[in-house]
């Protein structure tokens, strides 16, 4: 087994999900973000409607990089970061160890009052990366 595959098979979830997190809503950079999945792997956000501007359902490395690259593309780069510091999250793992979940509570600040956007996803992991992902927010906040 090479090493760098055994590198990833290692990965704890803990590791799996700060560089999905990372690779996203932290920096927005596609091409970082496809690499946390397989090749194969879906991403999937249940609760957005078809004709929203965030993607419901994409299948495959090259799909996730292309389409999360036009969406970080559409956001005004100067619109709201999250507030690290006042941000958290709690993994919770299972009874299948390819599987953990993650309940996060993320804070945006507002002009007067904090904006909390709380969710939570399902990471099926294969391999050390992300196999499929479930992704379950309020849409009307990724419009």
């Amino acid at each position: 087994m090479s090493e760098s595959r055994e590198a990833a098979m290692s990965r704890t979830p803990q590791e799996i999900f700060e560089s999905y997190v990372y690779a996203g809503a932290l920096t927005r950079n596609a091409d970082a973000l496809a690499e946390n999945f397989t090749a194969d792997g879906v991403f999937e956000a249940p609760l957005v409607s078809a004709d929203a501007a965030f993607p419901r359902r994409l299948v495959g490395r090259d799909e996730i990089r292309s389409a999360m690259a036009a969406y970080y593309e559409r956001q005004v780069r100067g619109d709201r970061s999250p507030n690290l510091e006042k941000s958290g999250y709690v993994l919770h793992t299972t009874s299948d160890p390819d599987v953990f979940i993650a309940e996060i509570d993320t804070v945006f600040d507002g002009d007067g009052d904090d904006v909390v956007v709380s969710l939570v996803q399902i990471f099926r992991i294969r391999d050390g990366k992300i196999a499929r992902l479930r992704d379950y927010f309020t849409p009307e906040l990724m419009n």
